[in-house]
């Protein structure tokens, strides 16, 4: 074993002690960053919270056949990096949470150069969308599926985080959403039936389940190899928890 390297298992462990501090309810398997070297971390992170959890963990896209990337609902639409990659990491994010725009356009971009393009992580957004506090959520969810169906998922869910302040409070966003879409060119004419197709309703609602099923009950929240990790951390945080597991997977079976 490498002298530095730290077993996943220690990790998702050790840390699982402190969730409720952070996010409501604990989980059992609850990656906690503030029990990390205080150098990396900044204690609990704030997030928004919904009901209490499901009671089992699992992945939240594990129940999700395999289809077209041009299906709405598709997971290969919104994931990023090589499906090789041995590390996978489900983000459950919802596009009006003000602590997921934080992690999106903060913390993201770094976790995308260092992890994701160098082929050691494979990352998949999952929507959740906490619709008790975040009336516009859902619609937002259901937009970026349908830019994903469209092969533009990643550019409109920048998109939902950089101008979040203009559309969220809005009584009826489609018609600002839609100017989005336009900024992508994405064709007006197929985001309006994908939005009034009531599939496109079930896909969000099946997100959610799944992010349920994984035991989040906060955004933002991240399912990494069998760990939760709750709250929008700063990259410093995740570059531990990343690197210890990329290390174990990564390392020659004996």
């Amino acid at each position: 074993m490498h002298p530095t390297a730290v077993r996943p298992s220690r990790i998702l462990g050790t840390l699982a002690m402190l969730a409720a501090l952070a996010c409501g309810p604990s989980n059992r398997d609850a990656i906690r960053p503030d029990s990390l070297p205080p150098a990396a971390g900044a204690g609990a992170q704030p997030v928004d919270t919904p009901a209490a959890a499901a009671p089992t963990p699992a992945a939240p896209g594990a129940g999700t056949a395999a289809t077209s990337d041009t299906t709405i609902g598709a997971l290969g639409a919104r994931a990023m990096g090589a499906p090789t990659a041995p590390v996978t990491v489900y983000e459950m994010s919802d596009f009006q949470c003000p602590y997921c725009r934080r992690h999106a356009l903060e913390t993201f971009p770094a976790i995308e150069r260092e992890y994701i393009k160098p082929g050691k992580v494979r990352w998949v957004f999952i929507n959740f969308p906490l619709t008790q506090i975040h009336p516009n959520a859902e619609a937002a969810a259901e937009f970026a599926l349908c830019a994903a169906a469209q092969r533009r998922f990643w550019r409109v869910h920048d998109l939902l985080y950089t101008y979040q302040a203009d559309w969220a409070k809005l009584p009826d966003p489609t018609p600002y959403l839609m100017t989005l879409a336009d900024s992508v060119q994405v064709p007006r004419q197929a985001m309006l039936a994908c939005l009034q197709n009531p599939a496109t309703r079930a896909a969000v609602q099946r997100d959610a389940e799944g992010a349920a099923r994984s035991g989040a009950n906060s955004t933002p929240s991240f399912y990494i190899e069998g760990g939760l990790m709750s709250g929008a951390y700063p990259i410093e945080v995740f570059r531990q928890v990343l690197d210890s597991i990329y290390a174990a997977k990564a390392r020659p079976k004996k």
